[in-house]
C-alpha cells in the first residue's frame, strides 16, 4: 500500500529557498583554473591530478600571461573559477566596480626570482660561463627571448631587471643595448612557447622564473639579489565562478599541506599565505588556512 500527500505552498517555498541557498557546483563537476604560464608543469603534471586524486572535482587548466588573462576576464572573453597570477598588481586591476569587480580578495602564496636560462648547446655557452652575463647578452649575434611586458608580469620584470642592472653595474644604456625597445618583435614571444623555443635552439637565452628552469632542467644564471625581481604568485576565486564550491576546495587544497608540499617540490619559494582585499569576502575555509599556515 502506498501513501501520498499534497505538498503545501509553504513547503514548496521552503524547498526552493533551501535549494537556492545550497552551494553551487558545476554540472560537470569541473574546476576551471586560469593560471600564469610559468606554472604549466606544476598545474598540469602535479597539482591538477593530485587535487582530483584527493577527491576534488575534475581539474581543467588554461595557461597564459597574467595580464593577458586578466584582460580576457575583464572583457568577458574567458571565464573561469580560479585565477592564479604571477603579480598581485594584476589582481588589483580586476578589483572594484570600475574593473568589473572580478576579484574581491586574493592570497599571495609563493614567489620565484627571475633568472637567465640558456640552451646548453648554444655557441655562447662558454662566454656565459666566463664573461659577465650582460656583456654576452649584448652580443648582436645572440638570440634572446622574453615575454611581452604588456601581457605578462615576467616581461615587465625583465625590463625592471635591466634598469636595475644599469645602476648596479654602472652601465648606463645597458637595457637599450640588450633589449632594444620594450616590445621588440625579434625578442618578444608568447610565455607558453618560450621554454620550447629555448630547448629547440631557436633562441640562445631567455628570461625565466627559477621554478621554470628548475622544472625543465634548463641551466640558468642566478642573478644578484639586489637586481633580480621576483614573481609573487596569488590565487583567488573569480566573481560569478560557475563552480564556487569546487573552486573553494581547490584553493583550500593548494594552500593546505599537500598543495604546499607540491609547490616546494616544484622549486617555488613558499611564503606565509597573506590575504589582501576584502577579507570578509573570502570563504571561511580559506581565511582559516591563511591564519593557520606556517611560513
Amino acid at each position: 500500500m502506498t501513501f501520498s500527500r499534497k505538498v503545501s505552498l509553504a513547503e514548496l517555498a521552503t524547498i526552493f529557498i533551501l535549494a537556492a541557498l545550497a552551494p553551487v557546483r558545476a554540472a560537470d563537476n569541473t574546476v576551471n583554473v586560469l593560471y600564469a604560464g610559468s606554472l604549466v608543469n606544476l598545474m598540469e603534471r602535479s597539482v591538477g591530478s593530485a587535487f582530483e586524486q584527493q577527491g576534488g572535482d575534475r581539474f581543467q587548466g588554461f595557461a597564459g600571461g597574467s595580464n593577458k588573462l586578466a584582460n580576457e576576464i575583464k572583457g568577458k572573453l574567458r571565464r573561469g573559477d580560479i585565477f592564479v597570477s604571477a603579480n598581485p598588481k594584476v589582481d588589483e586591476q580586476l578589483m572594484g566596480q570600475e574593473n568589473g569587480d572580478w576579484v574581491r580578495w586574493y592570497v599571495a602564496f609563493a614567489e620565484s626570482p627571475l633568472v637567465i636560462g640558456y640552451n646548453p648547446s648554444s655557441r655562447f655557452v662558454n662566454d656565459l660561463k666566463n664573461k659577465s652575463w650582460y656583456e654576452v647578452l649584448a652580443d648582436p649575434g645572440l638570440k634572446l627571448g622574453r615575454t611581452d611586458p604588456k601581457l605578462d608580469p615576467k616581461g615587465a620584470l625583465t625590463i625592471e631587471l635591466l634598469k636595475r642592472a644599469e645602476a648596479f653595474y654602472s652601465k648606463p644604456g645597458l637595457s637599450q643595448q640588450i633589449l632594444g625597445t620594450p616590445d621588440s618583435p625579434t625578442q618578444v614571444l608568447p610565455e607558453e612557447t618560450l621554454i620550447g623555443r629555448l630547448q629547440s635552439g631557436q633562441i640562445d637565452v631567455g628570461f625565466f622564473y627559477s621554478t621554470e628552469t628548475s622544472e625543465a632542467k634548463i641551466p640558468a644564471i642566478k642573478l644578484p639579489d639586489e637586481i633580480a625581481p621576483k614573481a609573487h604568485y596569488t590565487i583567488t576565486i573569480l566573481r560569478d565562478a560557475p563552480n564556487p564550491t569546487g573552486a573553494e576546495e581547490f584553493v583550500s587544497f593548494l594552500l593546505g599541506p599537500n598543495g604546499r608540499a607540491l609547490l616546494k617540490e616544484h622549486g617555488l619559494e613558499l611564503l606565509k599565505p597573506s590575504l589582501s582585499g576584502d577579507e570578509k569576502a573570502a570563504p571561511a575555509a580559506v581565511r582559516s588556512l591563511v591564519e593557520a599556515a606556517a611560513p
